[in-house]
């Protein structure tokens, strides 16, 4: 029998679909087009999902999203006792589907103590055999597609990029605003020379370079990144006038994307930020040193761009990076020269 459309919204109207990413910020951000995706192919559901506190902001911010559900994992839920505890509360919740982008054996063996009956998740996560839909996990995809094929199969053309929705609060709206009236500038760009790995990120001298042409152009500049990249960041504003501002920390995820939609342009590392600029559907340049784009987490808006140098053997040296360069040349960075980079930035902004 083939139920017409009214008929499967019927069908699904009080599912309770779970879904687990307890990942950063970055991968966190890049789980919900499918959230979105699911939410439209089981209008009737409700979708809770289980995050990391620091990525709790971002679910919350969801208009797919029905409720949020911390799971610290590093921290007061750590252990093998709190994590049965934690499963005992999510068995109690009676959740009719279980979608899991995340691949630890902690987040598989929450999944196997849920009690939940229809599971998905990828073929390389650990114990991946306590899930009992097991889906290929494609690593020539960008992780958008990748994430959605847990749930639809098969995907046609660039359906698959889908930007990540998030809502921006009225409070967070006028902060914003308020913030940016104090600079007369009538373009703004966005920086984010930080990361967590050392090879991550482009040198700071050519970062100040950057900086130099985009303030020739007339722009006022925003350098973005949490508390821990604000000393960072405070060097660079050091090194010119008030039309370059550390925002390092000052605004929390979502307010640093309310800010990225008043930006013409950012550049960043390959890090979280270039995902906030998918949120904010703006022009992105991401600049890759010791990764490549080909892991799957580069921009995919209409107006992202990234540049590297790839003619190493050395590269890529790790999937996140280290924090010094394995060979000590740090060649990646170095031979990325500064006439590619400010080019694409001209065409960028010319647009």
């Amino acid at each position: 029998m083939v139920l017409d459309a009214q008929e499967m919204e019927i069908l699904m109207k009080g599912q309770r679909i779970l879904v687990i990413q307890t990942a950063f910020i970055g991968d966190s951000i890049l789980t919900l087009p499918m959230i979105q995706r699911l939410k439209q192919l089981r209008s009737g559901a409700t979708i809770d999902v289980v995050c990391h506190p620091l990525s709790a902001g971002i679910f919350k911010s969801s208009p797919s999203v029905e409720q949020v559900i911390v799971f610290d994992k590093r921290g007061k839920d750590k252990g093998l006792l709190k994590l049965l505890r934690f499963a005992g509360f999510i068995r109690k919740r009676k959740y009719d589907i279980i979608y899991s982008p995340h691949r630890s054996a902690r987040t598989s063996l929450l999944v196997r103590l849920s009690g939940v009956k229809e599971t998905y998740g990828f073929s390389n996560s650990s114990l991946s055999r306590f899930y009992n839909h097991i889906i290929e996990y494609r690593r020539d995809l960008h992780e958008v597609h990748r994430n959605l094929l847990l749930i639809e199969s098969p995907i046609e053309g660039d359906s698959w990029r889908i930007l990540p929705e998030i809502s921006i609060s009225n409070e967070t709206e006028t902060k914003i605003n308020d913030f940016i009236s104090k600079f007369k500038a009538e373009r703004f760009a966005a920086i984010a020379p930080g990361s967590v790995w050392q090879t991550k990120k482009y040198p700071k001298e050519k970062y100040v370079k950057i900086i130099r042409y985009l303030l020739d152009n007339s722009f006022n500049i925003f350098l973005l990144g949490g508390q821990s990249d604000e000393h960072y960041c405070d060097e660079i504003t050091g090194m010119f006038d008030q039309r370059v501002i550390n925002t390092a920390g000052k605004f929390s995820i979502i307010e640093s994307i309310g800010l990225l939609k008043k930006c013409s342009i950012l550049i960043s590392n390959d890090s979280a930020p270039t995902h906030f600029a998918m949120c904010a559907n703006i022009p992105v340049l991401t600049i890759y040193c010791s990764t490549v784009a080909e892991f799957g987490f580069y921009p995919y808006n209409a107006s992202g761009k990234y540049i590297s140098y790839d003619k190493l053997s050395c590269k890529p040296c790790g999937i996140h990076g280290h924090q010094k360069c394995p060979v000590k040349t740090f060649d990646c960075a170095y031979k990325l020269e500064m006439d590619r980079v400010l080019g694409m930035i001209e065409q960028m902004i010319a647009k």
